[in-house]
């Protein structure tokens, strides 16, 4: 319900509150003047009645309404002050913060989380080729819009009400967690603070939980000092060590030996989990007698061959699981069998000849049925890679039940992991010449990896198959 309130000019009509916090409160209103929704920022009394601070965070404000236009920043419409408290007006966003999603949901999917980080770091990165440091990267300031991209908030707000460090006198912070060790220390913060706090959310992210949480304030900011970077795989047991030295860098005491560039850092993280699934860039295609690849060396796996139906070379490509996890089994029985007959290219040097097998086809099931009792204890990612090893040796049909069982387990776990599963599930079921069974769990691929080239490849031979 809207209160009545004089805090606010009245061209802003219909406040309502939507959050408070220590540095003051946030409405929601009507611009009566633009008839748009807007979110207004009022400074509070208790800052307010300081003129210093007053000044600092008006002049704050309008230093960030500089950015405004820049992409996933809060555009900023108005800065004033009314009834003797600064006020600030934003674009209202309706999808939440950052904070909420964590608080709500534990870690997030690993693509939705680099997609907000990438969002982020654009952000910061414009800020501070303007000059702007914003000093309090955190959850909070991480504001979603209604098709859930995030945009960065409160500029500049943290030095305006001097709590960007610990050393104002009886300010309980709750940002305590995501400063940096010069913040913590009292000192100045750049841009390279800025950097370490997006870490600090990258961490948390990934994790639920942030590198150095402690429901001591005191204790969490000391250990940003002192403590040192904890594995990453080793407080979520799903994610790979290549990500370590990415955190290792990113929150490192000096300021100079992070990343130099928000960016770069999420780049990182990206080709972190690259390495971990064995990805590459370049795609050489196997020998044409040989069906399936190599295995690569431990923790490296490949996505298996696009062995062409219908007369059509494959490329190697990445496959690994980078979280572990059992998942739930909401699988059903798969429709009976029936016979299929399909033509097969086959080149053996130079030459090339038709071979017309028959093959067990089936319509899709609504949900991959369950393999045998032996794995119905594994996790999916074992079983993902028991049905690769399958695949490798050109066992399909041994394969089946194990990806049918893993994409049932790995369902929700998101990038990159259900994107391989899926693509592995689909390519078999290819191979054995069920192109209507293999289309739903190709399309799932290739929404997962949408910029890998291989389940494109197959989704686009399973429909020319099907027709």
């Amino acid at each position: 319900m809207p209160v009545d309130t004089d805090t606010l000019p009245a061209r802003y009509r219909s406040p309502k509150r939507i959050a408070r916090g220590g540095m003051g409160e946030i409405y929601r209103a009507t611009d009566a003047s633009l008839g748009r929704a807007v979110a207004v920022k009022v400074l509070a009394e208790r800052y307010s009645r300081d003129d210093e601070v007053r000044r600092r965070f008006t002049r704050e404000a309008l230093s960030a309404a500089r950015l405004s236009g820049e992409p996933h920043i809060v555009t900023i419409f108005d800065v004033g002050e009314h009834a003797e408290r600064p006020f600030i007006v934003m674009e209202y966003l309706s999808g939440g913060s950052l904070e909420q999603r964590i608080r709500e949901d534990g870690a997030q999917a690993v693509g939705r989380a680099l997609e907000w980080l990438e969002q982020a770091a654009a952000a910061l990165d414009a800020a501070h080729r303007h000059g702007i440091v914003h000093r309090d990267v955190k959850p909070a300031n991480l504001l979603l819009d209604r098709n859930g991209n995030v945009h960065v908030a409160d500029f500049g707000i943290a030095r305006a009400t001097g709590m960007d460090s610990l050393t104002l006198t009886g300010t309980v912070l709750g940002t305590a967690g995501y400063l940096s060790p010069e913040q913590a220390q009292g000192e100045h913060a750049t841009p390279a603070s800025d950097r370490y706090s997006l870490a600090i959310v990258a961490f948390e992210l990934l994790t639920g939980r942030r590198p150095f949480e402690n429901e001591s304030i005191t204790a969490e900011a000391a250990a940003h000092v002192h403590a040192p970077v904890p594995s990453i795989a080793e407080i979520c047991e799903g994610l790979p060590a290549e990500l370590d030295p990415v955190f290792r860098r990113a929150l490192a005491k000096e300021p100079a030996r992070r990343f130099e560039t928000a960016s770069e850092f999420v780049a990182a993280l990206r080709a972190a989990l690259a390495e971990a699934a064995g990805t590459t860039r370049s795609f050489q295609p196997p020998p044409p007698w040989v069906s399936t690849v190599s295995r690569r060396p431990a923790g490296r796996r490949r996505w298996l061959p696009v062995v062409a139906l219908l007369a059509l070379a494959a490329v190697a490509g990445a496959i690994a699981a980078i979280v572990l996890t059992s998942g739930h089994n909401k699988s059903k029985t798969a429709a009976p069998f029936r016979p299929r007959t399909v033509t097969t290219i086959v080149t053996r040097q130079g030459s090339t000849v038709e071979k017309t097998v028959t093959v067990p086809t089936t319509s899709p099931p609504p949900t991959p049925p369950p393999p045998p009792t032996s794995a119905a204890s594994l996790s999916g990612f074992a079983l993902n890679e028991a049905g690769y090893s399958k695949m490798q040796a050109g066992d399909y049909v041994g394969a089946l039940p194990l990806l049918q069982q893993a994409v049932a387990k790995l369902s929700g776990v998101g990038y990159p992991n259900e994107a391989y599963a899926n693509y592995n599930l689909g390519y078999t079921l290819l191979q054995l010449g069920r192109c209507d069974a293999a289309l739903p769990y190709l399309e799932q691929a290739k929404r997962l990896e949408p910029e890998r080239r291989e389940p494109k490849d197959a989704l686009a031979r399973a429909k020319h198959c099907r027709d």
